[in-house]
């Protein structure tokens, strides 16, 4: 981890995102739709590309936390966390897993990635140093 003044923080909210991804993956796709078949319809297009931008943004935010040289670990690591999902959702009754899925979250870790190597990266360093540049004024 980078050497983050508040890393227990940035620990509980990683844990905490983590968590509530995990519960929209396993939550009834449709459970707040009146008309079932509309949403499925809607679902089945925006499907992939919610994945995508959940492990993109997941992967941009751990570039955040930990140094390049851990990069590979980042992406090894949220591609596992998508694995589990799927065979999580694979168990229940009401959701699907499919292996498309799985592609998508790596699309998503590899873009996210980049843009980590590309310069945001430690962004949380930069947050740090904004917050105690205010809090010193």
């Amino acid at each position: 981890m980078l050497p983050l003044r508040y890393s227990r923080r940035w620990q509980i909210a990683s844990l905490v995102i983590l968590c509530l991804v995990l519960a929209a993956a396993l939550m009834p796709a449709i459970w707040f739709w009146d008309d079932k078949v509309k949403a499925l319809l809607v679902f089945r297009g925006v499907d992939k590309w919610l994945h995508g931008v959940t492990f993109l943004a997941l992967s941009v935010w751990f570039c955040g936390l930990y140094p390049r040289g851990s990069y590979w670990r980042i992406g090894i690591g949220l591609l596992a966390f998508g694995l589990m999902i799927e065979a999580c959702q694979r168990m229940l009754s009401y959701r699907s897993a499919e292996w498309f899925d799985v592609a998508a979250d790596g699309a998503g870790i590899i873009v996210g990635l980049v843009i980590g190597i590309a310069g945001l990266g430690g962004w949380c360093l930069r947050v740090e140093e904004y917050l105690a540049g205010h809090h010193s004024d």
